[in-house]
């Protein structure tokens, strides 16, 4: 395949998917890794995509209708979402209660924590056997669960969520922006995520530098609403709307 090929094949994957990983573009081009990331510098240079460790993700700004798969977003801004997911699982006390979604990086988290008296909640599956996993006091909403992200939605879901109040909540997010505030792909997804934040006295949102300036169909809430850490902020001026660490 001629490297212009290759580009349109890129850009095809990129434009139904909004974030491809390099060993996804292997296998759609039959070409390698080595040409696959000399193709997305390539690309990046020329404006057309932004490339980032393990991919490329489309440009910031742009209305994102679909929501990569969960095993995609697993690959992508790997060492930056580890950073802030360290960082958040740090901010656990063992009197804490806890709401855990699930977010990438959100998950992540469950790496990073160690025997604790706090007591977690979720609505993911996955995140809840992480949990288990580290002998961490768990509960685990009902509900529709839901393909790919094995994440816990609907009205029973919510009915369960009303029953509890926490002292921090942490969400992941698939946008933020100063107009929309914080935005995800799945309707369902951002009300179970908005009513967790409403029963929260802290609000941690969990974005690395990628999610800054893009948006998805679903509101979650505001950004004055909750704490956003991230890796970068490229942009000071969300510094104006709510607290926000770097780490």
């Amino acid at each position: 395949m001629l490297a212009e090929q290759r580009a349109e094949r890129i850009l095809a994957e990129l434009a139904n998917r909004r974030a491809v990983t390099v060993s996804s573009l292997c296998q759609v081009t039959g070409a390698s890794e080595a040409t696959i990331r000399r193709d997305l510098n390539a690309l990046d240079r020329q404006g057309k995509l932004s490339k980032v460790h393990g991919g490329a993700v489309l440009l910031s700004g742009v209305f994102q209708g679909e929501e990569p798969d969960m095993e995609t977003k697993r690959k992508l801004y790997t060492r930056e979402k580890d950073r802030v997911a360290q960082y958040a699982a740090g901010l656990i006390r063992d009197d804490d209660v806890v709401f855990l979604d699930a977010g990438t990086t959100v998950l992540q988290m469950a790496e990073h924590l160690r025997a604790s008296g706090a007591l977690f909640l979720t609505n993911s599956i996955e995140c809840a056997c992480r949990l288990m996993e580290r002998n961490l006091r768990t509960y685990v909403l009902g509900g529709t669960l839901k393909a790919g992200t094995m994440a816990l939605i609907g009205a029973e879901t919510l009915e369960a969520l009303g029953r509890y109040n926490f002292t921090k909540a942490f969400l992941g997010v698939n946008g933020v922006t100063v107009p929309q505030g914080f935005t995800t792909p799945d309707p369902e997804e951002a009300a179970v995520k908005a009513l967790a934040a409403r029963r929260a006295q802290s609000v941690y949102v969990l974005a690395d530098s990628s999610k800054f300036g893009q948006v998805t169909a679903a509101v979650m809430f505001p950004l004055e609403t909750a704490c956003i850490i991230t890796d970068r902020l490229l942009d000071p001026a969300y510094r104006d709307y709510t607290e926000i660490r770097e780490v």
